[in-house]
């Protein structure tokens, strides 16, 4: 008798529901992830308590590993904002974070959530979910470019065994030319899955997040749910981004003396080709393990594997081994699955700079590589990048600087279904793959309420021939399709595309959790043959949310 995948989610999420103590997670984009790189840089040591090169981070564990430096007032603005939007967790005593005048008596009892609430043995917080913006472009023929975010958040603990949050969002959008570009050639949105067209020329689409994080003991962590990981330090990460929809998803982490080993188990949409009826997508699957070691107290080094596969109505058993090497057990199945490997870094030094990078390796033959270099299957990527805080001793202004760079054909697969994506969209870096880009950020936090962000991300990319040639960069194509010859594929092969987006966000806290918001980006793409350039600029309001940035 053949067992469903069904069955298989059902057993992993409540195999382990006795445990004794349960937590959420940060919002994916967190406002607080500047706040936390400076405390790890400016302690000069990294947490045995928090690896923050995995993210989302436990919300219970930030709270608990309390800063071990003196803070500034911009960073203990933050901090004191980050243990109020925390009190479940909070040791303190929770009368300091009261409001002065409640709205309704029982709204807004403090300024981080809309209503809470601490039983004997639960709590639980509910928050209002907004985002509207207004963008001027040149363009834009008359039409606004909108974001019109809005919903509800949800998150709790009961009985200190389970922890759960929940989200949902209506989303509608009006996104610049490029993006609806994207959209008309993969049949995507990024960060989206399941869409419709909104008034012919926007998207309209339901962002729904949720999870159950429980522990089994002491040191094993479990978490099941339908939001999206990332993995690494960079701006950009060539293991596992964000970038991509929400996805089903099993976690087992393990966490003890200087070490933290992640299970992910991941159900992905092997792809959409129409949106505009219902149909059942077709599912592939996804097992990683992340093996992370603080080798010196400044010092973080990192191992990662996966396999992309696809079976018919079904997970393949052999992958749900939590330890055992990925690439031998494709082996023993006779199987030809999209198999990575990988590795990361990070080092903190002077108490003033964090150094970190990543490898990608996706295909690997000596002999291949020894005969010529430019052979197609030599797919790797690979990442360095460096943060800076208090530049030129002005304090809170921060630098990041990050190159990537990705070989032809690497995340892609001669078996479509197991490419490195999801829901047509790149598991990894939006370029996709035979890439080079530099990437630069300028962060100012003068006081609490105000944030200045600025980032110029440019790049050269090598792409597909209007004659059929592949180049190796679209993911989405098989890496046998159109590819002339085994030899001669060097970086940025094929049609030369240079690009530049430059951006600008300027936010002020009005009040706890709500911001106003000001944004300009410039955008250019140039190839032989066109040229395109966008300039917008716009306002916005959010509410208890992230900035959405099309910094791609």
């Amino acid at each position: 008798m053949q067992i469903n995948k069904t069955l298989i989610w059902n057993l992993l999420l409540f195999s382990f529901l006795k445990g004794f103590s349960q937590t959420t997670h940060l919002q994916q984009q967190s406002r607080y992830l500047q706040l936390l790189d400076r405390l790890e840089i400016k302690q000069g040591h990294l947490s045995d308590r928090v690896f923050t090169g995995l993210r989302p981070f436990e919300r219970r564990g930030l709270i608990e590993d309390t800063p071990t430096v003196q803070l500034n007032a911009t960073e203990s603005y933050m901090y004191n904002s980050l243990l109020m939007n925390n009190q479940e967790w909070y040791q303190g005593d929770k009368k300091r974070y009261a409001s002065r005048k409640p709205l309704l008596k029982f709204l807004y009892q403090t300024p981080a959530y809309a209503y809470a609430h601490y039983g004997k043995d639960y709590f639980v917080a509910i928050d209002p979910l907004i985002h509207y913006r207004q963008s001027f472009s040149n363009e834009s023929s008359g039409e606004n470019l909108f974001l019109n975010q809005r919903g509800l958040s949800l998150r709790g603990g009961v009985a200190n065994q389970v922890g759960f949050s929940a989200s949902v969002m209506d989303v509608q959008e009006r996104a610049p030319l490029f993006l609806r570009q994207w959209e008309d050639s993969l049949q995507s949105v990024p960060g989206a899955n399941f869409y419709k067209r909104f008034k012919n020329t926007g998207f309209d689409y339901i962002d729904a997040r949720g999870s159950f994080t429980f522990r089994a003991n002491k040191y094993i962590q479990f978490q099941a749910g339908y939001d999206r990981n990332f993995i690494g330090s960079g701006y950009r990460s060539l293991i596992l981004s964000d970038f991509a929809g929400n996805n089903l998803f099993v976690k087992i982490n393990t966490r003890f003396w200087k070490m933290n080993y992640q299970n992910l188990f991941m159900e992905l949409h092997a792809g959409a080709s129409d949106n505009t009826r219902n149909y059942l997508v077709p599912k592939k699957y996804a097992s990683m393990h992340h093996l992370s070691m603080n080798v010196l107290p400044w010092l973080n080094v990192g191992l990662f594997e996966a396999v992309v596969f696809g079976r018919k109505d079904r997970f393949e058993f052999g992958y749900l081994n939590p330890v055992i090497f990925l690439r031998s057990i494709e082996g023993n199945l006779g199987s030809q699955d999209n198999a990575l490997i990988g590795a990361d870094f990070k080092a903190v030094l002077l108490k003033r700079i964090q150094v970190y990078g990543q490898f990608m390796l996706d295909e690997f033959n000596i002999s291949k590589l020894r005969q010529d270099a430019s052979w197609w299957g030599n797919k790797t990527g690979i990442q360095a990048g460096f943060k800076y805080v208090d530049v030129a001793g002005i304090q809170n202004l921060d630098i990041q600087g990050e190159w990537n760079r990705v070989r032809p054909f690497t995340y892609s697969h001669f078996d479509s279904v197991s490419s490195y994506t999801h829901y047509n969209q790149p598991l990894a870096h939006p370029l996709g793959a035979n890439f080079n880009e530099l990437v630069g950020v300028i962060r100012y936090h003068p006081i609490g309420r105000l944030n200045i962000t600025a980032r110029i991300i440019a790049w050269k990319q090598g792409l597909d021939s209007a004659g059929g040639y592949n180049s190796g960069s679209d993911l989405f194509r098989l890496s046998n399709d159109g590819r002339a010859s085994e030899f001669g594929y060097k970086q940025l092969n094929g049609v030369l595309s240079k690009g530049l987006n430059a951006g600008v966000i300027i936010s002020y806290e009005v009040r706890e959790n709500i911001f106003l918001d000001a944004h300009a980006m410039l955008r250019k793409q140039k190839t032989a043959e066109n040229s395109n350039q966008v300039f917008l600029f716009g306002l916005g309001l959010r509410m208890n949310l992230w900035y959405r940035d099309y910094d791609y």
